[in-house]
Protein backbone atom coordinates (compact mmCIF):
# COMPACT_ATOMS: atom_id res chain seq x y z
CA UNK A 1 0.00 0.00 0.00
CA UNK A 2 1.25 3.48 -0.86
CA UNK A 3 1.98 5.66 2.12
CA UNK A 4 2.04 9.43 2.49
CA UNK A 5 5.67 9.68 3.58
CA UNK A 6 8.80 7.70 2.73
CA UNK A 7 10.08 5.23 5.30
CA UNK A 8 12.54 6.72 7.80
CA UNK A 9 15.70 5.06 9.00
CA UNK A 10 15.02 1.77 10.80
CA UNK A 11 17.55 2.71 13.46
CA UNK A 12 14.88 4.56 15.46
CA UNK A 13 14.45 2.65 18.71
CA UNK A 14 11.19 0.70 18.93
CA UNK A 15 10.98 1.53 22.60
CA UNK A 16 10.99 5.29 22.06
CA UNK A 17 7.74 6.86 23.16
CA UNK A 18 6.80 4.11 25.59
CA UNK A 19 5.82 5.77 28.85
CA UNK A 20 7.84 4.48 31.79
CA UNK A 21 6.49 3.53 35.19
CA UNK A 22 8.06 5.23 38.22
CA UNK A 23 10.29 2.22 38.96
CA UNK A 24 13.69 3.75 39.61
CA UNK A 25 15.58 1.06 37.75
CA UNK A 26 13.45 1.07 34.58
CA UNK A 27 15.07 4.01 32.89
CA UNK A 28 16.14 4.01 29.25
CA UNK A 29 18.62 2.52 28.78
CA UNK A 30 18.22 0.02 31.60
CA UNK A 31 19.96 -3.20 32.56
CA UNK A 32 18.70 -6.80 32.67
CA UNK A 33 20.39 -9.70 34.46
CA UNK A 34 20.08 -13.16 32.90
CA UNK A 35 20.64 -15.94 35.45
CA UNK A 36 20.95 -19.50 34.11
CA UNK A 37 22.42 -21.57 36.94
CA UNK A 38 21.27 -25.19 37.00
CA UNK A 39 21.37 -27.73 39.83
CA UNK A 40 19.44 -30.37 37.92
CA UNK A 41 18.62 -30.91 34.24
CA UNK A 42 20.46 -28.47 31.98
CA UNK A 43 18.82 -27.25 28.79
CA UNK A 44 21.04 -27.08 25.72
CA UNK A 45 19.04 -24.03 24.61
CA UNK A 46 20.51 -21.80 27.34
CA UNK A 47 23.31 -20.31 25.17
CA UNK A 48 20.81 -19.56 22.39
CA UNK A 49 18.50 -17.97 24.94
CA UNK A 50 21.21 -15.72 26.31
CA UNK A 51 22.17 -14.57 22.83
CA UNK A 52 18.54 -13.96 21.91
CA UNK A 53 18.03 -11.76 24.97
CA UNK A 54 21.22 -9.86 24.14
CA UNK A 55 19.87 -9.28 20.62
CA UNK A 56 16.53 -8.16 21.99
CA UNK A 57 18.27 -5.79 24.35
CA UNK A 58 20.24 -4.20 21.51
CA UNK A 59 17.00 -3.63 19.58
CA UNK A 60 14.93 -2.45 22.53
CA UNK A 61 17.12 -0.21 24.63
CA UNK A 62 18.42 -2.44 27.43
CA UNK A 63 21.79 -4.02 28.15
CA UNK A 64 22.23 -7.60 29.28
CA UNK A 65 24.55 -9.21 31.82
CA UNK A 66 24.55 -13.02 31.85
CA UNK A 67 25.77 -15.01 34.84
CA UNK A 68 25.56 -18.35 36.62
CA UNK A 69 27.22 -16.95 39.73
CA UNK A 70 24.69 -16.86 42.56
CA UNK A 71 26.99 -14.51 44.48
CA UNK A 72 25.57 -11.77 42.22
CA UNK A 73 22.41 -11.92 44.35
CA UNK A 74 23.22 -9.17 46.83
CA UNK A 75 21.24 -6.01 47.43
CA UNK A 76 24.01 -3.87 45.94
CA UNK A 77 24.38 -5.90 42.76
CA UNK A 78 20.68 -6.48 42.13
CA UNK A 79 19.97 -2.76 42.45
CA UNK A 80 21.72 -2.29 39.09
CA UNK A 81 19.01 -4.20 37.21
CA UNK A 82 15.45 -3.37 36.18
CA UNK A 83 14.67 -7.09 35.79
CA UNK A 84 16.22 -10.48 36.47
CA UNK A 85 15.55 -13.34 34.04
CA UNK A 86 15.70 -16.90 35.38
CA UNK A 87 16.49 -18.59 32.05
CA UNK A 88 15.76 -22.34 32.31
CA UNK A 89 17.19 -22.55 35.81
CA UNK A 90 16.69 -25.84 37.69
CA UNK A 91 16.93 -26.98 41.27
CA UNK A 92 18.22 -25.14 44.33
CA UNK A 93 20.28 -22.28 42.89
CA UNK A 94 20.34 -19.67 45.70
CA UNK A 95 21.27 -19.94 49.38
CA UNK A 96 19.25 -18.32 52.16
CA UNK A 97 21.11 -15.00 52.11
CA UNK A 98 20.81 -14.73 48.34
CA UNK A 99 17.11 -15.57 48.53
CA UNK A 100 16.53 -12.78 51.04
CA UNK A 101 18.33 -10.27 48.82
CA UNK A 102 16.24 -11.26 45.81
CA UNK A 103 12.99 -11.12 47.77
CA UNK A 104 13.82 -7.60 48.93
CA UNK A 105 14.75 -6.62 45.38
CA UNK A 106 11.40 -7.70 43.93
CA UNK A 107 9.30 -6.34 46.78
CA UNK A 108 10.95 -2.92 46.43
CA UNK A 109 10.15 -2.66 42.71
CA UNK A 110 12.39 -5.10 40.81
CA UNK A 111 11.19 -7.36 38.02
CA UNK A 112 11.30 -11.16 37.62
CA UNK A 113 11.07 -13.11 34.38
CA UNK A 114 10.82 -16.88 34.53
CA UNK A 115 11.46 -18.87 31.36
CA UNK A 116 10.48 -22.55 30.97
CA UNK A 117 12.20 -24.54 33.74
CA UNK A 118 12.31 -21.55 36.05
CA UNK A 119 9.21 -23.41 37.28
CA UNK A 120 11.49 -26.37 38.10
CA UNK A 121 13.50 -24.27 40.55
CA UNK A 122 13.60 -23.57 44.31
CA UNK A 123 10.82 -25.90 45.43
CA UNK A 124 11.60 -25.30 49.11
CA UNK A 125 11.46 -21.48 48.98
CA UNK A 126 7.83 -20.39 49.57
CA UNK A 127 8.36 -16.83 48.34
CA UNK A 128 9.69 -18.10 45.01
CA UNK A 129 6.64 -20.30 44.65
CA UNK A 130 4.41 -17.24 45.02
CA UNK A 131 6.58 -15.26 42.59
CA UNK A 132 6.45 -18.08 40.01
CA UNK A 133 2.77 -18.83 40.43
CA UNK A 134 3.07 -22.61 39.93
CA UNK A 135 5.73 -25.32 40.02
CA UNK A 136 6.53 -27.86 37.28
CA UNK A 137 5.11 -31.38 37.58
CA UNK A 138 6.11 -33.06 34.30
CA UNK A 139 5.86 -32.94 30.52
CA UNK A 140 5.16 -35.11 27.48
CA UNK A 141 7.45 -35.34 24.44
CA UNK A 142 8.09 -32.24 22.33
CA UNK A 143 5.17 -31.76 19.95
CA UNK A 144 3.00 -29.18 18.23
CA UNK A 145 0.10 -27.68 20.17
CA UNK A 146 -2.31 -24.78 20.03
CA UNK A 147 -1.78 -21.98 22.53
CA UNK A 148 -4.98 -20.04 23.24
CA UNK A 149 -4.23 -16.36 23.89
CA UNK A 150 -6.46 -14.91 26.62
CA UNK A 151 -4.98 -11.42 26.94
CA UNK A 152 -4.03 -9.78 23.65
CA UNK A 153 -3.24 -6.45 25.31
CA UNK A 154 -0.23 -7.46 27.41
CA UNK A 155 3.08 -6.64 25.65
CA UNK A 156 4.05 -10.33 25.73
CA UNK A 157 0.95 -11.40 23.80
CA UNK A 158 -0.26 -8.29 21.94
CA UNK A 159 1.38 -9.48 18.71
CA UNK A 160 -0.47 -12.81 18.72
CA UNK A 161 -3.79 -13.84 17.27
CA UNK A 162 -6.39 -15.82 19.25
CA UNK A 163 -4.50 -19.09 18.61
CA UNK A 164 -0.73 -19.54 18.44
CA UNK A 165 0.34 -22.88 16.97
CA UNK A 166 3.72 -23.81 18.38
CA UNK A 167 6.12 -26.75 18.76
CA UNK A 168 7.71 -26.94 22.21
CA UNK A 169 8.07 -28.99 25.38
CA UNK A 170 4.73 -28.39 27.09
CA UNK A 171 4.81 -28.30 30.87
CA UNK A 172 2.16 -29.51 33.27
CA UNK A 173 2.08 -27.74 36.65
CA UNK A 174 1.37 -28.90 40.19
CA UNK A 175 -1.28 -26.22 40.68
CA UNK A 176 -3.24 -23.78 38.53
CA UNK A 177 -1.89 -20.22 39.00
CA UNK A 178 -5.11 -18.49 37.94
CA UNK A 179 -6.25 -17.56 41.46
CA UNK A 180 -3.11 -15.51 42.19
CA UNK A 181 -1.81 -14.54 38.73
CA UNK A 182 -3.20 -13.03 35.54
CA UNK A 183 -3.21 -15.74 32.85
CA UNK A 184 -2.03 -14.57 29.43
CA UNK A 185 -2.24 -17.85 27.49
CA UNK A 186 -3.34 -21.44 27.96
CA UNK A 187 -2.69 -24.75 26.23
CA UNK A 188 -5.45 -26.46 24.28
CA UNK A 189 -4.98 -30.01 25.55
CA UNK A 190 -7.16 -31.36 22.75
CA UNK A 191 -4.49 -30.27 20.25
CA UNK A 192 -1.72 -32.52 21.65
CA UNK A 193 -1.19 -35.55 23.89
CA UNK A 194 0.13 -35.59 27.46
CA UNK A 195 -1.63 -32.64 29.07
CA UNK A 196 -2.83 -33.30 32.62
CA UNK A 197 -4.51 -30.03 33.67
CA UNK A 198 -7.70 -30.24 31.62
CA UNK A 199 -9.62 -27.40 30.01
CA UNK A 200 -7.78 -24.69 31.98
CA UNK A 201 -4.04 -25.22 31.42
CA UNK A 202 -2.14 -21.91 31.80
CA UNK A 203 1.23 -21.68 30.04
CA UNK A 204 2.07 -17.98 30.48
CA UNK A 205 1.04 -15.51 33.16
CA UNK A 206 2.03 -12.39 35.08
CA UNK A 207 1.44 -10.89 38.51
CA UNK A 208 2.59 -8.20 40.91
CA UNK A 209 4.52 -8.83 44.13
CA UNK A 210 4.42 -5.79 46.46
CA UNK A 211 6.06 -3.09 44.28
CA UNK A 212 7.59 -5.63 41.88
CA UNK A 213 6.41 -7.45 38.77
CA UNK A 214 6.59 -11.10 37.67
CA UNK A 215 6.21 -12.65 34.22
CA UNK A 216 6.47 -16.34 33.33
CA UNK A 217 6.37 -18.32 30.11
CA UNK A 218 6.47 -22.11 30.09
CA UNK A 219 7.67 -22.07 26.49
CA UNK A 220 11.31 -21.89 25.37
CA UNK A 221 12.66 -25.42 25.73
CA UNK A 222 14.12 -25.77 22.24
CA UNK A 223 17.10 -24.05 20.64
CA UNK A 224 14.85 -23.17 17.71
CA UNK A 225 12.57 -21.14 20.00
CA UNK A 226 15.16 -18.40 20.34
CA UNK A 227 15.42 -17.85 16.58
CA UNK A 228 11.63 -17.62 16.20
CA UNK A 229 10.59 -13.94 15.90
CA UNK A 230 7.14 -14.70 17.33
CA UNK A 231 8.60 -16.29 20.46
CA UNK A 232 11.19 -13.52 20.71
CA UNK A 233 8.41 -10.92 20.69
CA UNK A 234 6.66 -12.89 23.45
CA UNK A 235 9.85 -12.97 25.51
CA UNK A 236 10.81 -9.32 25.08
CA UNK A 237 7.28 -8.22 25.92
CA UNK A 238 7.57 -10.07 29.21
CA UNK A 239 10.97 -8.55 29.91
CA UNK A 240 9.69 -5.03 29.21
CA UNK A 241 6.75 -5.56 31.53
CA UNK A 242 8.92 -6.96 34.33
CA UNK A 243 11.40 -4.10 33.94
CA UNK A 244 8.63 -1.51 34.22
CA UNK A 245 9.33 -0.24 30.71
CA UNK A 246 5.71 -0.84 29.64
CA UNK A 247 2.58 -1.13 31.73
CA UNK A 248 0.05 -3.95 31.89
CA UNK A 249 -2.84 -4.99 34.10
CA UNK A 250 -1.77 -8.22 35.79
CA UNK A 251 -4.49 -8.45 38.43
CA UNK A 252 -5.94 -11.98 38.70
CA UNK A 253 -9.18 -12.40 36.82
CA UNK A 254 -8.95 -9.12 34.90
CA UNK A 255 -8.79 -9.38 31.11
CA UNK A 256 -9.08 -6.00 29.38
CA UNK A 257 -11.21 -5.75 26.25
CA UNK A 258 -9.21 -5.34 23.05
CA UNK A 259 -10.59 -2.98 20.39
CA UNK A 260 -9.55 -3.15 16.73
CA UNK A 261 -8.28 0.21 15.49
CA UNK A 262 -10.36 0.06 12.32
CA UNK A 263 -13.58 -0.49 14.36
CA UNK A 264 -14.14 3.25 14.89
CA UNK A 265 -17.73 4.50 14.82
CA UNK A 266 -16.94 8.08 13.77
CA UNK A 267 -13.77 9.74 12.55
CA UNK A 268 -12.04 12.58 10.79
CA UNK A 269 -9.32 11.99 8.20
CA UNK A 270 -8.43 8.38 8.97
CA UNK A 271 -9.07 5.32 6.81
CA UNK A 272 -8.76 1.55 7.27
CA UNK A 273 -5.40 0.27 6.01
CA UNK A 274 -4.64 -3.30 4.93
CA UNK A 275 -1.66 -4.96 6.63
CA UNK A 276 -0.92 -8.67 6.69
CA UNK A 277 0.84 -8.36 10.05
CA UNK A 278 -2.14 -6.73 11.75
CA UNK A 279 -4.62 -8.71 13.81
CA UNK A 280 -7.58 -9.12 11.46
CA UNK A 281 -5.49 -7.82 8.54
CA UNK A 282 -6.34 -4.13 9.01
CA UNK A 283 -5.35 -1.06 11.01
CA UNK A 284 -6.64 2.47 11.31
CA UNK A 285 -4.21 4.35 9.08
CA UNK A 286 -3.58 7.20 6.64
CA UNK A 287 -3.29 9.40 9.72
CA UNK A 288 -2.39 13.09 9.47
CA UNK A 289 -1.87 15.65 12.22
CA UNK A 290 -5.22 16.47 13.83
CA UNK A 291 -7.08 13.38 12.60
CA UNK A 292 -9.16 11.44 15.11
CA UNK A 293 -11.13 8.21 15.56
CA UNK A 294 -13.96 7.68 18.07
CA UNK A 295 -15.26 4.40 19.49
CA UNK A 296 -18.78 4.71 20.88
CA UNK A 297 -18.69 1.05 21.96
CA UNK A 298 -15.97 1.80 24.55
CA UNK A 299 -16.42 3.99 27.63
CA UNK A 300 -13.56 5.75 29.39
CA UNK A 301 -15.28 5.25 32.78
CA UNK A 302 -12.77 3.81 35.24
CA UNK A 303 -10.00 3.57 32.64
CA UNK A 304 -6.53 3.83 34.16
CA UNK A 305 -4.30 2.51 31.38
CA UNK A 306 -4.08 2.67 27.59
CA UNK A 307 -2.13 0.10 25.57
CA UNK A 308 -1.91 -0.01 21.78
CA UNK A 309 -0.22 -2.09 19.10
CA UNK A 310 1.14 0.39 16.58
CA UNK A 311 3.45 0.77 13.60
CA UNK A 312 5.00 3.65 11.70
CA UNK A 313 6.92 3.81 8.46
CA UNK A 314 6.47 7.56 8.50
CA UNK A 315 7.08 10.45 10.83
CA UNK A 316 5.58 8.94 13.96
CA UNK A 317 3.60 11.11 16.33
CA UNK A 318 1.44 11.04 19.44
CA UNK A 319 -1.86 9.44 20.36
CA UNK A 320 -4.03 11.52 22.68
CA UNK A 321 -6.70 9.61 24.59
CA UNK A 322 -9.75 11.83 25.10
CA UNK A 323 -13.24 11.29 26.46
CA UNK A 324 -16.45 12.18 24.67
CA UNK A 325 -15.12 14.09 21.67
CA UNK A 326 -11.91 15.09 19.90
CA UNK A 327 -11.76 18.15 22.16
CA UNK A 328 -12.99 16.39 25.30
CA UNK A 329 -11.03 15.84 28.53
CA UNK A 330 -7.47 14.65 27.89
CA UNK A 331 -6.84 11.47 29.88
CA UNK A 332 -3.31 10.79 28.66
CA UNK A 333 -1.06 10.61 25.62
CA UNK A 334 1.72 8.39 24.30
CA UNK A 335 4.39 8.86 21.65
CA UNK A 336 4.84 6.51 18.70
CA UNK A 337 8.26 6.41 17.04
CA UNK A 338 9.09 5.20 13.54
CA UNK A 339 9.24 1.40 13.73
CA UNK A 340 11.10 0.84 10.47
CA UNK A 341 8.10 0.07 8.24
CA UNK A 342 4.32 -0.16 8.33
CA UNK A 343 4.31 -3.89 9.03
CA UNK A 344 6.68 -3.74 12.01
CA UNK A 345 4.50 -3.43 15.09
CA UNK A 346 5.37 -2.55 18.67
CA UNK A 347 3.38 -1.92 21.83
CA UNK A 348 3.09 1.44 23.58
CA UNK A 349 1.25 2.26 26.79
CA UNK A 350 0.53 5.07 29.21
CA UNK A 351 -1.30 5.63 32.46
CA UNK A 352 -4.62 7.52 32.29
CA UNK A 353 -5.99 10.07 34.74
CA UNK A 354 -9.37 11.70 35.27
CA UNK A 355 -12.93 10.51 35.84
CA UNK A 356 -14.61 11.15 32.47
CA UNK A 357 -17.09 8.53 31.25
CA UNK A 358 -17.73 9.37 27.59
CA UNK A 359 -16.77 7.40 24.51
CA UNK A 360 -13.05 6.96 23.89
CA UNK A 361 -11.59 9.20 21.19
CA UNK A 362 -8.07 8.84 19.82
CA UNK A 363 -6.64 12.12 18.53
CA UNK A 364 -3.45 11.94 16.47
CA UNK A 365 -0.80 14.65 16.40
CA UNK A 366 2.61 15.00 14.78
CA UNK A 367 4.92 17.35 12.95
CA UNK A 368 5.06 15.34 9.74
CA UNK A 369 3.01 16.21 6.66
CA UNK A 370 1.18 12.86 6.54
CA UNK A 371 1.34 9.14 7.21
CA UNK A 372 2.20 9.53 10.90
CA UNK A 373 1.35 6.10 12.32
CA UNK A 374 -1.09 3.17 12.25
CA UNK A 375 -3.02 1.59 15.16
CA UNK A 376 -3.70 -2.15 14.95
CA UNK A 377 -5.65 -2.44 18.20
CA UNK A 378 -5.85 -0.84 21.64
CA UNK A 379 -7.00 -1.69 25.14
CA UNK A 380 -8.28 0.38 28.05
CA UNK A 381 -7.39 -1.22 31.37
Amino acid sequence: MMRKLPVLAAAALLSAGVVMTPAAQAQVPYQVLVFSKTAGFRHDSIPAGIQAIRDLGSANGFTVTATENAATFTSTELAKYAAVVFLSTTGDVLDGTQQSAFESYVNSGGGFVGVHSAADTEYDWPYYGQLMGAYFSGHPNIQQANVKVEDRAHPATAHLGPVWTRTDELYNYRTNPRSTAHVLATLDESSYTGGTMGADHPISWCRTMSAGRSFYTGLGHTIESYADPVFRAHLVGGIKYAAGAVQADCRPGVTPTQVQGEAYTSSSGVQPANHGGAVGGQTVGFIDNGDWAAYSQVSTAGARQFTARVSSGGAGGRIEIRSGSSTGPLLGSVAVANTGNWDTFTTVSTALTGTASGQVVLVFTGSGSGGLLDVDHFTLG
